[in-house]
């Protein structure tokens, strides 16, 4: 229990030291920001899996809150934060015919694919809710940056940060169910 107790605190810190730093770049404020945390989306989910969705979820949320962005938005906010990660951790465990490694640059380009699918699948579940509550905002430039936030901090900076928690760092993934 004290194990998963640290784990999960260090899994808070990781979050905290990524995003706090960049949440005063705004590109819709209150709504949307350049959020180089969404790179852990992938990493928590395929090492740490459900617990991993939930924090990864929970921490968008607190900081919502804790920056004044915290809106009827945010309660899609925390369902794609938590969906997005928990479905690709679903596919590559679940559904995928292979491995999720990273040692082949066909595998690579897979993970890409699905990052790009699953960034899609959270922008359209949160866009909606901003359309609806927010007129004002533009929705096609929030759809746009949650969608590249979503999949490029994944792809140039998750993948490389994936390939050194396997590789040199000895982390395991959780267990493929077959």
């Amino acid at each position: 229990m004290i194990r998963k107790i640290g784990t999960w605190f260090l899994l808070i810190l990781a979050y905290l030291i990524v995003a706090v730093p960049f949440k005063v770049m705004g590109v819709i404020p209150g709504f949307t920001d350049i959020r180089p945390v969404m790179l852990l989306g992938p990493i928590y989910a395929l090492f740490f899996g459900i617990p991993g969705c939930i924090i990864f979820a929970l921490m968008n949320l607190v900081m919502d809150a804790v920056s004044g962005g915290l809106a009827w938005s945010s309660i899609a906010g925390l369902l794609s934060n938590f969906a997005g990660p928990f479905l690709f951790m679903y596919y590559w465990k679940r559904v995928a015919k292979t491995e999720p490694h990273l040692k082949t640059m066909g595998n690579i380009a897979h993970f890409c694919i699905v990052i790009v699918i699953m960034a899609v699948l959270e922008a359209l579940i949160i866009t909606p809710s901003v359309a609806v509550f927010y007129p004002d905002v533009n929705w096609k430039l929030f759809f746009v940056t949650v969608t590249l936030n979503t999949s490029l901090f994944p792809i140039l900076f998750g993948i490389p940060l994936m390939i050194l928690m396997q590789e040199e760092l000895g982390f395991k993934q959780i267990e493929r169910k077959t």
